[in-house]
This record gives C-alpha cells, sequence and structure tokens, in this order.
C-alpha cells in the first residue's frame, strides 16, 4: 500500500500523522510525503516518511499514483494554507482514485458542519485507525 501525507506550512499535521502510522502500522506501509513547500517536506521526512517530494508538479502527479491521501481539509480547497495549495493540487487530490482521508483542520472561512472538534492528536489516531483497517483490507 501507497499513502501520501500531504501538508503545508510548517509539516507539523502531516509529521504528526506519519509519526503514528509508523507507532501502529510500522514499516509496512510505503509513506510519502508531500510538501506545499520544502520546510514541510523535510519535517515529514524527519517524521518517517519514506520518501519526499515538494511542490505542485509533485503533489499532482504522485496523488494519482497513491491508494490513500491524507491531510488536512485545507488540500481540497484551492488557495488555502495561506495561498499554498493551487488549484491544480486541489483538483488532483479531489480527481485522485484514492481513498482520501481528510482532517477537519482549517484556517479558512469554512466551517465543516457536524466536523469534529476534537484535538489534533485524537483525530490523527482516528484517522489512523482509518489506514490501518484499510491495510488490513488490502
Amino acid at each position: 500500500m501507497r499513502l501520501a501525507v500531504i501538508d503545508g506550512q510548517g509539516g507539523g499535521i502531516g509529521a504528526t500523522i506519519i509519526k503514528g502510522i509508523r507507532q501502529v502500522i510500522g514499516q509496512e506501509v510505503e509513506v510519502l510525503a508531500l510538501g506545499t513547500n520544502s520546510a514541510a517536506t523535510t519535517r515529514m521526512m524527519k517524521a518517517g516518511a519514506n520518501k519526499g517530494a515538494t511542490g505542485e508538479n509533485a503533489i499532482v502527479m504522485t496523488s494519482q499514483n497513491v491508494d490513500i491521501i491524507i491531510g488536512p481539509f485545507g488540500i481540497i480547497m484551492a488557495n488555502s494554507m495561506m495561498g499554498e495549495v493551487t488549484t491544480k493540487m486541489a483538483a488532483a487530490v479531489t480527481t485522485s482514485s484514492a481513498c482520501k482521508i481528510l482532517l477537519p483542520l482549517t484556517q479558512e472561512n469554512v466551517v465543516l458542519v457536524g466536523a469534529s472538534t476534537e484535538p489534533l492528536p485524537h483525530l490523527v489516531e482516528a484517522a489512523i485507525k482509518m489506514i490501518k483497517e484499510l491495510y488490513e483490507d488490502v
């Protein structure tokens, strides 16, 4: 199974996700760190990703060749994350055939009705549980 973790800005959410995947699932899953900027990619690589790439083209191309994409809700919104997510990035993620696991975190002027207001560690824990279930079904 190939899993892409997409994050921007400082890469903290992505790093937290990758650390959790490594603790719960281990090294069996190939984790690709896709950063909207080099700082995010670097932080996710330090957290234990197998490979990393940065920028629009890396996200556009790689999102078409993975089984799961995980990241904050903003990765499907053009111009989110202070403009780091381009229209092409958002379109590539949303049109990918990969299963998308989105954490309901956004700095944008968007309210997700019914979304959990749990803190990040709890959201990551729930997301990793979903990944583990998908992995075990493969």
